[in-house]
């Protein structure tokens, strides 16, 4: 992968880390906020999303609206399911399986659904990143871990929405030729659409959950696509089984800021996952 690409990827890592960083400050319904930030993308988003259309630079067809509404149908199915996770099992069994197995599937996906070749050495690079990611989130199964296998199944389920929107966002953007800013922005359109009706059961504390979580909902709003549409670009000039491992390594980044910010513990453990992670980056880049 050029380093470039490769920069862009971790640029994105970076923005997702940021933005997942300030949800932990969300005090209101999660739901809630999931809707709020995911208009206020949309917001931001479809006006720029309409002036590359103007531009010339995307057409209006039906493969962005084919692409664009599947893709929300995924990314929708994702939320769900983590948060259907989250509220039947364990954290810390769910998030680590969901971040391990997401990218891990997205390459073979990658490989068998969209005939994309690997060398030996990105292949051992992208599986580092995977085992260092494991390393950061640590044993899921620890002492005292309750009902590992339900969140074993969550966890998988979970990851196979973050392969399945992934290789399809990829699939998007490459063999439909859909403009990457665009694209996002009418999935995070029609994204704000499928939410509506859980928006408008919660209508009446939607003017408080925005005054509570203002700040959070703003910075989500803005880092959320920006880290996405930076990987979108990058899928255009490397390959996806590459791009989606690589840019889960905003784990790393989110829980070593998490020591500091939320002292959380585990650092040396922490630490060394972070260490494996970029030894599989150099190998990616190589």
């Amino acid at each position: 992968m050029p380093p470039g690409t490769v920069a862009m990827v971790l640029a994105a890592a970076v923005a997702h880390a940021v933005w997942n960083l300030a949800s932990k400050y969300k005090r209101g319904d999660a739901v809630l906020f999931v809707c709020a930030y995911t208009c206020a993308s949309a917001l931001l988003c479809v006006p720029i999303g309409l002036a590359f259309m103007a531009d010339g630079q995307q057409v209006l067809g039906w493969q962005l609206a084919a692409g664009a509404a599947v893709s929300a149908v995924l990314h929708t199915a994702y939320s769900l399911t983590l948060q259907a996770g989250y509220e039947r099992a364990e954290l810390g069994v769910v998030y680590p399986v969901a971040r391990g197995t997401g990218p891990m599937l997205a390459m073979l996906f990658a490989i068998v659904l969209l005939d994309e070749q690997l060398t030996a050495a990105a292949m051992f690079g992208a599986s580092l990143v995977v085992a260092g990611i494991l390393v950061v989130t640590g044993n899921p199964f620890r002492s005292g871990s309750r009902r590992p296998l339900q969140g074993l199944l969550w966890g998988a389920a979970t990851g196979a929405t973050i392969a399945a929107y992934t290789v399809w966002d990829g699939y998007s953007v490459v063999a439909l030729h859909l403009a990457p800013v665009s694209y996002y922005a009418a999935t995070l359109l029609l994204q704000s659409l499928i939410l509506t009706p859980s928006l408008l059961r919660r209508r009446h504390r939607i003017r408080a959950a925005i005054r509570g979580d203002a700040v959070p909902i703003l910075i989500v709003a803005v880092f959320s696509p920006l880290a996405y549409i930076l990987v979108l670009t990058a899928m255009l000039k490397a390959p996806v089984a590459l791009v989606a491992p690589l840019r889960e390594s905003s784990i790393v980044i989110g829980s070593l800021v998490a020591c500091r910010l939320f002292g959380e513990g585990h650092l040396a453990r922490r630490i060394a996952g972070a260490v494996i992670v970029l030894a599989g980056i150099a190998a990616i880049s190589l």
